[in-house]
């Protein structure tokens, strides 16, 4: 039962993180996702089958150290945004940005909730969704393609350093699936320990140790 909720869970903070992207880039002026529907928390308009499905179910249920899945991207286009560079390092960290305020808040109800009379089955879920995107929120902020802190980092950067990390995401986009494979297993295997542990020691601090 937990691991689907966990499931469910992810998916839904996966498809918010997305919506959140297009958001950030309607309001900067790019009406692009508007325009595709993508402004929407229906999940239909965003699932991948292998990203949002295959990959979440995978990690889930045989107890992966990372959460991880994407749902399909929402298009933007940045040559609309305003402060077209710093436009664009909004519009990556807007999801991450999201995730890490729904994993505050539901990790408040967990450290209060208690006392307000909610019970055990509604603090686990609290704690469950606080957890999720937390993970999410902070993993997508890893400066590595195809991941939100790389784009940022990218577009924040000078045009001379910014345009050798935009051949650098070519190459890596052109490997395709192998590329984002092996980063998740180089990732699992070198830096799953201590990053799971900084996300448990996050949520501890907002939860208070629950």
């Amino acid at each position: 039962m937990i691991t689907t909720i966990s499931f469910i869970v992810l998916i839904l903070s996966i498809i918010v993180h997305e919506v959140a992207h297009g958001y950030a880039a309607n309001s900067l002026g790019d009406p692009t996702a508007r325009l595709a529907g993508r402004l929407t928390l229906n999940p239909l308009p965003h699932i991948d089958l292998m990203g949002s499905i295959v990959i979440p179910a995978l990690l889930v249920f045989t107890n992966s150290p990372i959460f991880f899945g994407w749902a399909k991207p929402v298009p933007y286009n940045p040559y609309n945004l305003r402060a077209r560079r710093w436009g664009e390092a909004l519009v990556a960290v807007a999801g991450s940005a999201t995730n890490i305020l729904l994993a505050i808040i539901f990790g408040l109800i967990v450290r209060f909730g208690a006392g307000m009379g909610l019970d055990a089955a509604a603090l686990s879920l609290a704690a469950s969704i606080a957890f999720v995107n937390l993970f999410l929120g902070l993993f997508n902020l890893v400066p590595f393609p195809p991941l939100d802190g790389f784009t940022a980092l990218r577009a924040a950067l000078p045009w001379h350093l910014a345009n050798g990390l935009l051949r650098f995401e070519a190459q890596f986009r052109n490997a395709g699936a192998l590329s984002l494979v092996l980063f998740l297993l180089i990732f699992s295997y070198l830096f799953a320990g201590p990053f799971f542990n900084l996300v448990l020691w996050v949520f501890s601090l907002i939860t208070g140790g629950a």
